[in-house]
């Protein structure tokens, strides 16, 4: 007769986990609201905008920001593709690069 004894075996994993820090928590993105209406007037967080100037210079301070804001840009479904595509345009061109595009779900049908 023979008698071998073993350890039991631990199903158990160890995990190095992340301690708890007291860190502030990340504070909202500021967000700028671009919105284009039925007659392609751009609004820039509910003002009209006069010039494609005036986007421009608006766009350009909002790159210099830190941290950079976030465009949110709603067309409305008569605006001209036109006047939305400039607006991303000028973003892309003054190094913007948090651009949403909100409410294209009124285009689905």
């Amino acid at each position: 007769m023979l008698i071998i004894t073993i350890p039991a075996q631990l199903h158990a994993v160890n995990l190095d986990m992340p301690l708890p820090t007291n860190a502030p928590k990340k504070a909202d993105p500021v967000v700028v609201k671009i919105d284009v209406d039925a007659n392609s007037v751009i609004n820039w967080n509910g003002k009209p905008v006069g010039s494609r100037a005036e986007l421009e210079a608006k766009l350009t301070e909002a790159s210099a920001q830190q941290p950079q804001p976030e465009l949110h840009i709603r067309s409305h479904a008569k605006a001209k593709y036109e006047t939305v595509a400039a607006v991303m345009a000028h973003a892309q061109r003054v190094g913007l690069t948090k651009l949403g595009i909100l409410g294209s779900e009124q285009f689905a049908n």
